[in-house]
């Protein structure tokens, strides 16, 4: 059984929201929701600091698994962009962390006209993932210890 945090918990003085100790504030986490898989898909990233969106996209229509996946790529661009070389992701999504390692995004959505779009960004984050070194640490989100990511959009 989880405990229950307090908002902020008095231990920590970095962040506005009840993060367990082991997980660094100054983060992004980012999280997926489909209605139906495939179906409307969207992401964002929540600072973890400030509770506040950083970013979030769509929906469009796609899968849970690329909507993981894009956020991460997202996040990984806004970091570089903004010089944020060392701000960690976090992420709950175990196969999005390994398609982003392998800096391709290995879906088995049908490619068809209304994908087409999708597909498109999808292209473009991958070559996004080939043609820059980032560094940003990409840390799996212990969901069963640490409860729901705070990027988690609610619906389960």
């Amino acid at each position: 059984m989880q405990k229950k945090m307090q908002n902020p918990p008095d231990y920590r003085s970095d962040t506005v929201l009840p993060l367990p100790p082991e997980v660094r504030a100054d983060a992004w986490a980012v999280d997926a929701a489909c209605s139906g898989n495939p179906g409307p898909m969207e992401y964002q990233a929540i600072d973890l600091q400030t509770g506040y969106q950083v970013f979030h996209y769509g929906p469009v229509h796609g899968t849970n698994n690329i909507g993981e996946f894009l956020a991460i790529v997202h996040a990984l661009a806004l970091c570089w962009n903004e010089g944020l070389h060392n701000k960690t992701i976090y992420s709950d999504s175990y196969n999005a962390i390994l398609w982003v390692t392998k800096r391709k995004c290995k879906t088995k959505l049908e490619r068809t006209p209304q994908t087409e779009p999708l597909f498109q960004i999808i292209a473009r984050a991958e070559y996004w993932l080939q043609t820059h070194n980032f560094r940003n640490p990409i840390i799996k989100w212990e969901t069963q210890k640490w409860g729901e990511v705070p990027a988690d959009f609610g619906r389960k």
